[in-house]
């Protein structure tokens, strides 16, 4: 399965950017387990941050930030199989987690509840 993993990335950092690199550090420690259990691990920064770079991104939280990082989530998740959300408080991680119960698609809190990753 395709996996998106959702959690804080800019979320209580201030916008320091240590802080929101070891965000995407705690998003990513999951990825090898699920790897190892058959699944395509997928955070949504790994497409948001490239894109926006290419874009032009100068300052977190611009407009042109907005108009990427949220939306990847959204276009992720028409291709997505599951959602493992990750502690800790985000507005977009919550959203992700709404727009997959709304298109049927599992969430799990636990990465031991993933099939395959127990």
């Amino acid at each position: 399965m395709l996996i998106l993993i959702a959690g804080p990335y800019r979320s209580g950092t201030g916008d320091d950017p240590a802080k929101m690199a070891a965000n995407l550090q705690r998003l990513e420690q999951p990825s090898h387990r699920l790897f190892k259990a058959g699944h395509v691990p997928m955070i949504g920064e790994w497409v948001a941050l490239p894109v926006w770079n290419a874009a032009g991104g100068k300052a977190v939280g611009d407009d042109l930030y907005e108009e990427i990082f949220h939306p990847v989530a959204g276009r992720l998740l028409q291709l997505c199989d599951g959602v493992l959300r990750l502690e800790g408080e985000s507005k977009g991680a919550d959203n992700d987690v709404r727009i997959a119960r709304e298109r049927g698609i599992p969430v799990w809190y636990r990465l031991e509840d993933v099939p395959g990753c127990a």
